[in-house]
């Protein structure tokens, strides 16, 4: 049996998502194989995110910096504005590297089973910043869930009375996705979805 230390550090790493407590047990032991380097390493780099994390006031991100990184960058089109679910998804769609303007992280969706409402979310953030001036173009980037559509749908209704462009991401096939192993849902979107070939 491992220490009480070992244990707790083991079941500290379980609980994060992908690892069950087989993998995390397998990492705590590579961990103390390579204590001199990779420990202390690990140990430090979780102490500067703990004492300098900080939530972006402009557009919900997680960095150690406000504004974040992307806020702060001049190079972004601050014309251009993506509006995601979570951090998870900036994060997603900023690795891409294919959006050059800033975003805005609503902190969840729009859910009538869960309680989640509008004043639940960060809108009112996003209907001031839109308000403000100075964009041209919103992307709802949501989730194809019915949840993540109806937020779309609620984002589109408040900010229709804006002199902007509200643009929303394709449905559909996936690149490389085969008829016969795609479910209803993506079919059924991808057909509604079609458009002129040439």
């Amino acid at each position: 049996m491992a220490s009480q230390e070992i244990e707790a550090l083991a079941s500290a790493l379980a609980r994060l998502p992908g690892l069950g407590p087989r993998s995390a047990r397998r990492a705590v032991l590579w961990l103390i194989k390579r204590r001199e380097t990779a420990l202390s390493g690990l140990v430090d780099a979780l102490a500067g995110v703990r004492e300098h994390l900080v939530e972006c006031a402009m557009c919900g991100n997680v960095d150690t910096t406000n504004p974040c990184g992307i806020c702060a960058d001049p190079r972004r089109d601050a014309r251009a504005l993506c509006v995601v679910e979570d951090i998870a998804d900036l994060w997603a769609l900023d690795r891409a590297r294919l959006f050059t303007g800033r975003y805005h992280v609503l902190g969840g969706r729009l859910s009538a089973l869960d309680g989640i409402r509008p004043e639940d979310l960060n809108i009112a953030s996003l209907i001031d910043r839109v308000a403000a001036g100075g964009i041209d173009e919103v992307v709802l980037a949501m989730n194809a869930t019915l949840e993540g559509q109806t937020t779309a749908h609620y984002l589109a209704e408040r900010l229709e009375g804006f002199p902007l462009r509200l643009t929303q991401l394709a449905h559909g096939l996936p690149v490389g996705g085969e008829l016969d192993y795609l479910d209803e849902g993506t079919l059924a979107q991808a057909l509604r979805a079609r458009r002129p070939v040439g």
